[in-house]
């Protein structure tokens, strides 16, 4: 109920700003950058792993959502409408620079592996476990590594993403499910040895 509550109060004012904006305060605009600058930033970063273009990303985005705010209708929480514009800027950078694509190849005795794997990361503290899938998130590419970032870190629901990325949900639960597979075959692959003995013993 409290988040229900919450996301009520930020859309409100939210819509209060890009109301002002609208109507010629331009200044307004800086309340929107700055609440939302930081998850623009991560998307951003996340999908290129390049923090000079990550930047670029976050200013196209903005710049892009400025000049289409009087578009945004609140059909959708305007968090999710401006993560939208944050996906495809970021797949546009990624196709003009394909040299920060990243594949990993990934075999049928490594997915057999996984479910040791994840009995190994629920017996690790949380913030030790954020630190090493992020870490190998960064090996995934870039479209899966996006899909699993607004999902476990940023926790949008399913439909956000949907509306975010243009996938249908059941194409997005394939999706979902393969990138999982794969980041934690990574983080078998990536973890060290001893991290993996010591917490895999019962």
């Amino acid at each position: 109920i409290l988040d229900v509550v919450k996301d009520k109060m930020t859309n409100q004012n939210n819509q209060h700003y890009i109301t002002k904006v609208i109507n010629g305060d331009t200044n307004a605009f800086a309340y929107l950058v700055d609440e939302y600058k930081n998850m623009v930033y991560s998307l951003a970063y996340k999908m290129t792993k390049n923090k000079e273009e990550a930047e670029e990303i976050s200013q196209d985005t903005f710049i892009k959502a400025f000049k289409n705010l009087s578009k945004f209708k609140g059909d959708s929480k305007f968090s999710t409408w401006l993560y939208r514009i944050a996906y495809h800027t970021s797949l546009d950078a990624i196709k003009k620079n394909k040299k920060n694509n990243s594949n990993v190849e990934i075999n049928e005795f490594t997915f057999n592996q996984i479910q040791s794997v994840e009995n190994i990361l629920e017996g690790i503290e949380r913030k030790e476990r954020s630190i090493i899938l992020s870490g190998c998130l960064d090996k995934l590419p870039e479209e899966e590594r996006s899909i699993i970032w607004m999902f476990y870190y940023d926790e949008l629901s399913l439909k956000e993403i949907t509306e975010i990325t243009d996938f249908s949900e059941a194409n997005l639960k394939v999706k979902l499910h393969r990138a999982r597979k794969k980041l934690l075959a990574i983080v078998e692959e990536n973890v060290e040895p001893e991290i993996i003995g010591h917490y895999g013993r019962k």
